[in-house]
């Protein structure tokens, strides 16, 4: 059985606001998605995130986003491409910095909110963040949707890619993510979760939002770590996929 990946997004708290439980969640998944200031997280957060993951031997990726701290780079900017270019680059770094600092490394970038969602069919910001990922001085790969624009631009350029599925959102016929406004996007763990990733991983298929079934290609499964119930929900998909057999590996 092909081995599958747990990735979720940590270090999202921010000063005295608190994100999640980070530490719980680092004991569940393979690979963490941490946040690097423009977004949600900050310095401190950043520090005790890779150090954590480093005690675990959780595989860490920089969850680079929009300059959107008020909207949780949930809104859709207008950005020059050389500003994009230069924000993912310094994102990019500041989490590099401090991963090395505590003898560990960033391995893989994931897009977060907005701008993962943006590079699904924009095809000149998908092109600047595969500019930026591939001028960084280390080899890293990118998570992101299948049959995406940033896959399209990463394989222009050499640059690793890597599919993944969300166990907690609800799809398109396209294979899209259902934006998040609408009724059934957010899938919490009373709607079958645990089943649903174990179908993800082991048969590729997932049930769209108007109850079509599509096929699904992924390397990784990400659960959200600001859903309410998140720790929760992670077990239960942990568990439900060493009980089918799967193995759970970081991809990176």
């Amino acid at each position: 059985m092909r081995a599958i990946d747990l990735n979720c997004d940590l270090g999202e708290s921010f000063g005295a606001w608190s994100m999640g439980d980070d530490t719980a969640m680092l004991d569940v998944v393979s690979s963490a998605n941490v946040a690097c200031g423009f977004h949600a997280g900050d310095p401190a957060t950043m520090l005790a995130t890779c150090r954590a993951a480093r005690d675990r031997g959780v595989v860490i990726g920089a969850h680079v986003s929009y300059r959107d701290l008020a909207g949780f780079g949930r809104r859709f900017l207008d950005v020059a491409p050389a500003e994009l270019h230069a924000d993912v680059l310094y994102q990019l770094s500041a989490l590099g910095g401090v991963a090395e600092s505590v003898g560990t490394e960033v391995r893989y970038v994931k897009p977060h909110g907005a701008l993962y969602n943006r590079i699904v069919f924009d095809a000149e910001q998908a092109a600047v963040v595969a500019d930026a990922v591939a001028s960084y001085p280390a080899e890293l790969a990118v998570l992101g949707l299948a049959h995406s624009a940033i896959e399209r631009a990463c394989a222009d350029r050499g640059v690793r890619f890597v599919r993944e599925a969300f166990i907690d959102r609800a799809y398109e016929a396209d294979g899209t993510l259902v934006p998040r406004g609408r009724e059934g996007a957010v899938l919490a763990s009373g709607d079958g979760i645990a089943a649903r990733a174990t179908r993800m991983a082991s048969d590729g298929l997932v049930d769209t939002i108007d109850g079509e079934t599509i096929p699904l290609d992924a390397v990784s499964l990400c659960v959200h770590g600001d859903s309410p119930d998140a720790v929760a929900m992670a077990t239960a998909v942990r568990a439900a996929l060493e009980s089918a057999g799967i193995p759970i590996e970081a991809f990176a």
